[in-house]
């Protein structure tokens, strides 16, 4: 019976919920034991993929060590939507189809962006340390309204964003190499070139993917054409952003504040100087994981499992689709 292995432990914690297609397809469930770590290391993740054809995949890396001590290994289903922490290149020379989960953690990730703006303009963090220490300091807040927001990157989390701001009552515009301009006339979303949606936004929120050509698109230069007290926005990609050229921008007020999900480097190391940065609102690369997306998301991953154990090919999900000519299971 081929065996399917969930990686992350969190998910692991509700199988019971998207189990079901994977045990009708008659695959074998198995999962880490318990430890306090979510993710597994590389040595324990080589392990645990011995005898594995199939994985639910979280955030672990997945580079050609991994394939090589585990030829066996078909499919690497990934519970998001990103896919970085895969080496497509070494996947599909091994013949192992990568899948994510489109359309599942839209929502949560556009909430998240919410919660992290009004967090920042309403003090929502200094006034809760404050009242806690026996203090009252009232602070004044930031309106969102009247505020343009804009939007690198216009794809479903872009636009789950866009639909929400506005509800705020915001300007939205938006960048995209190959835009849905329906999307746009029907929202009345602005299509801008990227150096004009640096140059107007108040608050830049990242929805791009992480590739050569985005890789530290916010750096000094770009940081340089922002409107100065911007504040910034990413729930995408740490990479994006080069935090070396981020913190000085935020020490001489050029920008306003950095409202991050994710990191260059993660976990972030504790001397990581945007964690002592008062302009700053920081979580723990969460925006994408609520109760209802990571179920979602994993029912999604096992579907995509199930699908290409029947011989039938998901391409709205599988992202290395030049492994189909040699895929075989």
């Amino acid at each position: 019976m081929p065996k399917v292995l969930i990686a992350p432990r969190e998910v692991a914690k509700f199988a019971d919920k998207f189990r079901a297609p994977l045990d009708a397809a008659g695959l074998e469930v198995v999962a880490l034991p318990p430890a306090e770590a979510n993710l597994p290391a590389e040595p324990e993740l080589i392990a645990a993929l011995q005898g594995v054809e199939a994985v639910i995949a979280g955030s672990e890396a997945y580079n050609p060590r991994v394939f090589v001590a585990n030829p066996q290994l078909r499919v690497i289903a990934r519970v998001g939507v990103g896919y970085d922490a895969v080496d497509l290149a070494a996947a599909t020379a091994a013949g192992v189809a990568v899948t994510i989960a489109p359309g599942t953690n839209q929502g949560s990730v556009a909430e998240h962006a919410f919660a992290l703006m009004l967090g920042f303009t309403r003090h929502i963090p200094a006034r809760h340390a404050a009242l806690s220490a026996g203090g009252w300091n009232r602070l004044m807040s930031l309106p969102l309204r009247g505020r343009t927001l804009g939007l690198a990157g216009l794809g479903r989390i872009g636009k789950a964003v866009a639909t929400r701001a506005r509800a705020f009552e915001m300007r939205v515009i938006a960048f995209d190499p190959f835009p849905d301009a329906a999307f746009c006339a029907a929202t009345g979303v602005e299509l801008v070139p990227f150096e004009w949606l640096l140059g107007e936004s108040d608050f830049l929120s990242l929805h791009l993917p992480l590739t050569p050509e985005t890789r530290h698109v916010i750096n000094a230069s770009t940081i340089a054409v922002m409107k100065r007290g911007a504040v910034l926005v990413n729930t995408s990609r740490g990479g994006l952003v080069r935090e070396a050229d981020l913190v000085p921008a935020l020490q001489n007020g050029r920008l306003g504040g950095a409202l991050l999900d994710v990191f260059e480097d993660e976990p972030t190391p504790a001397d990581n100087p945007l964690r002592a940065l008062p302009n700053v609102v920081l979580t723990p690369h969460a925006a994408g994981v609520d109760t209802q997306s990571l179920e979602d998301m994993a029912r999604s991953a096992a579907e995509a499992i199930v699908s290409l154990r029947r011989g039938e090919w998901p391409t709205e999900k599988v992202v290395n689709p030049a492994v189909r000519a040699t895929f075989r299971w």
